[in-house]
């Protein structure tokens, strides 16, 4: 059987190449008006976590400011579940354009991956970093029926009730729960982890008197430590907070060296356009320097924490070292 062909004459190829690269040029301009008008709609914001909890606290706070310097709607959409991984997911596979992007944590970005033996997602290759936007510290805290007041007390009880003593968590393998782990290895006592689907779960719990102590973000937890409804113990960074400068730290209290710091940073899918990244980050950037957000982080114990994005991902990737080490230590597991 003959083989047929079509043949363009020398010509009429040269209208077609000119055509398509006249259409090709043409587009451009339209991709980049489109760029440049960013954002022309409603863009969302991914809480990985239940509502209530430090992600979604934060989110909220940042959502408020990028909706009046953007001028359009930022709206606050919590897929909690796996660890944060199920939202991190949904954004990983969201378009490219900017207006889905991610509250990712130290969680999200830096453990999960250690933690979970298959991960739906790669938390470097899948997402394209903006910036950090805040560090904050956990807060020991029990419930007042407790009998310990001090690291001391919690450990001396703990250990002379191994097993007894139970602490709540947003998930496993969060830095809330690791950062339980990590005291227990350091102190050298056995408490049992309870975990949940999200801090605001986990702080109900922990607030009706169901589990004894929780390693929990601070602006989770505060407005409870000041209306007397959870007990302060320790905060768990090397240095104490400026929010709550009367309690310790962990290390000061009798565990020397141990140190848990958490951040949250906003992310969006890989290959959303440069211009588009440029444009969030500067809009979040001038959100973190707003007097009133702040004052609102300051109330919530959180430091706000603007960079580039390039630092950003150099910082995941230091992040993820780090936490591998813990995660291995631990033992925990996830899957």
């Amino acid at each position: 059987m003959t083989r047929s062909r079509i043949v363009v004459a020398p010509k009429r190829r040269a209208l077609v190449v000119a055509a398509l690269a006249a259409g090709i040029l043409a587009s451009v301009p339209f991709v980049a008006q489109a760029q440049a008008a960013f954002p022309s709609r409603a863009l969302t914001i991914v809480v990985p976590f239940s509502a209530g909890g430090t992600t979604d606290i934060l989110a909220r706070v940042v959502g408020q400011y990028l909706s009046k310097d953007l001028g359009q709607p930022v709206i606050i959409d919590n897929r909690p579940g796996a660890g944060g991984n199920i939202g991190a997911q949904m954004v990983a596979r969201a378009a490219p354009d900017g207006y889905t992007i991610l509250m990712g944590t130290v969680g999200t970005h830096a453990i999960n991956q250690s933690l979970y033996k298959k991960m739906p997602f790669d938390p470097i290759k899948d997402f394209q970093p903006l910036t950090r936007v805040a560090l904050v510290p956990n807060l020991l805290v029990a419930h007042p029926s407790q009998p310990y007041k001090t690291v001391k007390e919690l450990i001396a009880y703990a250990k002379a009730n191994p097993g007894k003593v139970n602490f709540a968590s947003s998930g496993s393998g969060t830095s809330i729960h690791l950062s339980a782990e990590m005291f227990n290895q350091m102190a050298g006592v056995d408490m049992q982890h309870i975990p949940y689907k999200g801090s605001a779960p986990a702080l109900n719990d922990l607030l009706g008197g169901q589990t004894a102590i929780m390693f929990d973000n601070m602006p989770s937890v505060i407005g409870h430590v000041r209306a007397g409804k959870l007990r302060p113990i320790a905060v768990t960074t090397p240095q104490r907070s400026r929010a709550l400068p009367d309690v310790p730290t962990i290390a000061e209290s009798g565990v020397p060296g141990y140190s848990a710091t958490s951040w949250f940073g906003l992310l969006a899918p890989a290959a959303t356009p440069a211009p588009v990244v440029a444009k969030l980050n500067a809009a979040i950037l001038k959100a973190l320097a707003d007097p009133e957000v702040k004052k609102k982080f300051a109330e919530q114990g959180a430091e706000p924490h603007g960079e580039k994005p390039e630092q950003f991902a150099e910082f995941i990737r230091s992040e993820t070292a780090k936490w591998g080490q813990t995660v291995k230590a631990s033992g925990a597991t996830a899957d």
